[in-house]
């Protein structure tokens, strides 16, 4: 359903990003940010499932800076190697990977002709909250649990568009306390935590869960129905 195509950063680098088209027009937009594991078949599996639902999805390859192709498992080696790449794409420059999430947003926009929503995965839920806060040409915005999220620097931040965001309440990335300073910081947001640890959406990971994934699903697909309409 979908293929890898070039995208251009405002700063003139090329970064490749998974595109899954829909059937006839698509009804708008959503660029899906990676986990620490690359533009996987996770990744893209989630992108084509948008693709089935009427979405034009884009998902940029934001390892692309500091190593390209990436696509690694969930075995220990690959979360040490995701962890590795994620710290160094944390330490790049400026805007540094932000300016590729952009090109994203922007070549999705102009692929759908419509509005533009973003969710994302671990540091992709960190990113997609960052975006809602940083970049133009959202309106809407979904982070799964986002490590990072709940650190007072990112709770200080204030969304540019509606932000809907899930959390698991078993999640050791993410202590209770901080969800609930996020939720109480940020009364605009709708904040869902379910009965699950880290990586609840994903159905390669061990801790997977069906449920939680599935009402995350419903919520999220009603939610961005209603905001990119």
């Amino acid at each position: 359903m979908g293929q890898f195509t070039n995208l251009t950063s405002a700063d003139g680098f090329t970064v490749s990003a998974y595109v899954a088209t829909p059937e006839g027009k698509p009804r708008a937009a959503i660029v899906v940010l990676q986990e620490i594991f690359g533009v996987n078949s996770h990744i893209r599996a989630v992108a084509d499932r948008f693709a089935a639902q009427g979405y034009l999805a884009v998902a940029p390859a934001t390892f692309d800076r500091v190593k390209t192709g990436v696509e690694l498992g969930y075995l220990d080696a690959d979360m040490t190697a995701g962890f590795e790449l994620k710290t160094a794409v944390d330490a790049l420059p400026g805007a540094g990977v932000l300016q590729d999430i952009q090109a994203a947003i922007d070549h999705a926009a102009e692929l759908s002709g419509g509005k533009v929503g973003i969710i994302g995965f671990c540091w992709g839920g960190l990113l997609t909250w960052k975006s809602a806060a940083l970049l133009t040409g959202l309106s809407a915005a979904v982070p799964y649990y986002g490590g990072g999220m709940t650190a007072e620097a990112e709770i200080a931040r204030q969304p540019l568009c509606p932000v809907m965001a899930h959390f698991g309440d078993q999640d050791h990335w993410i202590p209770l306390e901080g969800i609930e300073a996020f939720r109480k910081a940020h009364p605009e947001v709708e904040v869902h935590v379910y009965a699950a640890h880290h990586g609840f959406n994903c159905d390669q990971r061990g801790s997977y869960d069906e449920a939680a994934a599935q009402l995350a699903r419903e919520r999220t697909l009603a939610f961005l129905a209603e905001q990119l309409a």
